[in-house]
């Protein structure tokens, strides 16, 4: 399907280009969201007569969108949820969920403008890139943890999942070697009453 874009789409073209794109992208995608036009003849003449105002909206929509990228990118915040000791969280942070975040800090952002491509599953560290313009970009950090001092030692470059692992082995460790150590003294327990009850048995006379 060819299309007439609205505005810039990245990938795809400039304010005012007509573009060949598969029919599911266009119907999905780009016309729904007000991104372009079928490109007819009339939508042309329509568009020809939009221009102008569209390239003031757009210059507007630029400015504040560079506004919030001053203010927002590169900021760091923080999701406490809960989670397996492997670091496997019970449920997602979702773009629902980074979008709440963002506007709770005065940062007017939409889910569609969170670009993840999947809901975070894990705790860890995370650089999530935000569409705020087709012309501008930003990103933010986004750690998840289990506790706010989780989330300070994964800011401080801790591997919180892998030390948890090794200190789960040195128990596994210790227990195995208490256990053994214990059995050896079982052992050298019933030997030596074994000995000692050889010692007191009388020994038989001769007939």
């Amino acid at each position: 399907m060819e299309v007439i874009l609205l505005e810039r789409v990245g990938k795809l073209g400039q304010m005012g280009e007509t573009v060949r794109v598969k029919d599911g992208f266009a119907r999905n995608f780009l016309l729904p969201r007000g991104k372009a036009l079928r490109a007819t003849a009339e939508n042309k003449a329509r568009f020809e007569s939009m221009r102008t105002e569209l390239e003031k909206k757009n210059l507007e929509a630029k400015g504040e969108a560079g506004k919030l990228a001053s203010k927002i990118d590169g900021k760091s915040y923080v999701v406490i949820r809960q989670a397996s000791e492997a670091g496997q969280l019970f449920g997602s942070v979702t773009t629902r969920d980074i979008a709440k975040l963002l506007n709770e800090d005065g940062a007017a952002i939409s889910r569609a403008q969170v670009a993840i491509n999947a809901p975070i599953k894990s705790i860890g560290q995370y650089k999530v890139p935000l569409e705020l313009h087709p012309e501008i970009e930003a990103s933010v950090t986004l750690i998840v943890a289990r506790s706010a001092d989780e989330a300070e030692r994964i800011k401080r470059g801790e591997d919180v999942t892998a030390r948890r692992t090794e200190e789960e082995e040195e128990a596994a460790q210790a227990a195995a070697n208490a256990e053994a150590m214990f059995e050896q003294r079982v052992e050298a327990a019933e030997e030596s009453s074994a000995g000692s009850a050889a010692d007191e048995r009388p020994a038989k006379g001769k007939k």
